[in-house]
């Protein structure tokens, strides 16, 4: 079963266990799922390899899923119970 999340007011609803940049990276991603990597590297602060890891880490949870490709593509949230 697969349930999307969307943003309110200031949480995007997933279980308590993420790391700061990982929450901040989903909400990023909530907000424009066509953001680059280098754009939440900027916004959240962190380097791009940093980014990389975090998002490695969402995927593994499933949360995180990369649509199309890597230029073209999105991300899309989603948790799988």
């Amino acid at each position: 079963m697969e349930f999307n999340f969307v943003a309110v007011e200031g949480s995007i609803g997933l279980a308590d266990g993420l790391a700061d940049s990982q929450q901040k990276i989903v909400e990023l991603i909530i907000g424009n799922p066509r953001i680059s990597k280098r754009e939440m590297s900027e916004k959240i602060g962190i380097s791009t390899t940093a980014i990389d890891k975090n998002i490695s880490m969402l995927k593994k949870k499933r949360i995180l899923t990369r649509v199309g490709s890597a230029k073209r593509g999105y991300w899309q949230v989603s948790r799988h119970e």
